[in-house]
């Protein structure tokens, strides 16, 4: 959920047209060779992968005998011994937000710390192997700015798929529910009817939002909102579907509750996010209609553990007690019946750096591996229409890889500890051979 505290960010930011990824990288070429790689759309793993790298684009990829002309001067990175699978996708992130600091304790903290300490939660993230996130909700436009100084160069971090403010009803979860009206805090994202919605997209796109974020219904870390209960009409939901999809851009609906996740689907929303109570007609209804489903089936653990030592009040704690097991059941069920699946872990919620200890709770509960894995490639890289940039070592794709140590499609527990992350080319991490 969108942490609704203060963030400073670059309000100044220049309208532009998404959805395109762009590129600063200057003109080199990149040669990576490992031992093995995933292909995620065949499930296959090829031998002795070549893959070049040209001003941040993949020119090229070669396995087992095939071995391409490589440039004169071409920088290396060898990865002997490691098997490589593309840059990893999360579809639900918050990088303004951080669990250390849950219900009121982050109001010790002036406006500006939330995007500062951001900086660092994108580090963190890229390093861990996400090369690319979409960050549904922020304040100030701060995942617009977030975005803008990791593109200049500013600072390490993903690709960012930015929302901007997350839309939904008055009084609901996202609005802000934590103060008396003495304070006078509203979220200026809210809208009341079809017509007011419509809106709120259109100023969304206008300040750089990149996909258009709406709460269906309550949320676990929101007060006077219970997750089961829908909070926006469908005619509603329909609005915001359709004038995003007007302006050329995907849609994410938070739905906990069975109701608002089916009123979602039919409103044509593109991806149902946290989906906990949903029920054999909304799974229908989701693989008829081909709309994805993001559990976020991690975290739980972290919220119980570790959430009352951080401030999340009682009531929060809870809620994620009621939603978290139920949750795990209807992703297992919706797995088993072949319902399309992204990698969304509500990021922010745990600490950021730990996104891939998801894919084991996904295969717990009746993923397999290479599915899991696919959730975060192919999958995403289909929800955000972006597949020919993201989502798979393929020619043309940016040059987002991760290395690990042994075949993650036996244990996907290898994706947690990366031995190398390269993004557009780039070494982040690891070592680099030549």
């Amino acid at each position: 959920m969108m942490r609704n505290l203060g963030v400073a960010a670059a309000a100044a930011a220049a309208a532009f047209a998404p959805p395109a990824f762009s590129q600063t990288t200057g003109s080199e070429t990149v040669v990576v060779t490992a031992d093995r790689m995933l292909d995620v759309q065949s499930g296959r793993l090829l031998d002795q992968p070549v893959v070049v790298i040209t001003d941040g684009r993949i020119a090229s990829v070669a396995t087992g005998n095939a071995r391409p002309l490589i440039p004169a001067g071409a920088t290396r990175i060898d990865l002997p011994g490691k098997t490589i699978v593309p840059g990893l996708i999360d579809m639900h992130v918050h990088l303004t937000s951080n669990p250390k600091y849950g219900g009121y304790t982050g109001l010790q903290f002036t406006d500006s710390f939330w995007v500062a300490q951001a900086a660092g939660n994108s580090a963190r993230t890229l390093r861990a192997g996400f090369t690319t996130v979409r960050n549904v909700g922020s304040d100030n436009y701060a995942d617009v700015g977030l975005k803008q100084a990791i593109e200049e160069g500013w600072i390490e971090g993903p690709r960012i798929v930015p929302a901007a403010y997350a839309l939904g009803a008055t009084g609901g979860h996202c609005d802000e529910t934590f103060l008396p009206p003495s304070f006078q805090r509203v979220s200026p994202a809210m809208g009341d009817s079809p017509e007011e919605l419509k809106k709120r997209v259109r100023e969304q796109r206008k300040y750089g939002a990149e996909v258009i974020k709406v709460c269906a219904t309550g949320g676990v870390f929101s007060r006077n909102t219970e997750p089961g209960i829908q909070q926006l009409h469908e005619e509603e939901l329909k609005a915001v579907a359709d004038e995003a999809h007007f302006w050329k851009l995907k849609t994410a609906a938070h739905a906990h509750g069975a109701e608002g996740i089916k009123a979602a689907i039919r409103a044509g929303i593109d991806t149902i996010e946290h989906v906990s109570f949903i029920d054999d007609e909304g799974i229908r209804l989701a693989r008829e209609r081909g709309t994805w489903l993001g559990f976020d089936v991690y975290n739980t653990e972290y919220t119980l553990a570790e959430g009352k030592a951080n401030g999340v009040l009682p009531e929060n704690i809870e809620k994620e007690r009621r939603v978290g097991t139920l949750q795990r059941e209807n992703f297992g069920r919706a797995a088993k019946a072949g319902a399309r699946m992204i990698f969304s872990t509500d990021a922010g919620i745990y600490p950021h750096g730990d996104n891939a200890r998801q894919f084991a709770v996904m295969v717990r509960f009746g993923m397999t591996p290479l599915d899991a894995i696919r959730t975060a490639t192919w999958n995403a890289a289909q929800a955000l229409g972006r597949e020919a940039d993201v989502g798979a070592i393929a020619v043309g794709r940016f040059g987002d890889l991760v290395a690990v140590d042994g075949d993650p499609t036996r244990d996907v527990t290898l994706l947690e500890r990366p031995a190398a992350v390269v993004k557009g080319g780039k070494l982040v991490t690891g070592r680099q051979g030549g």
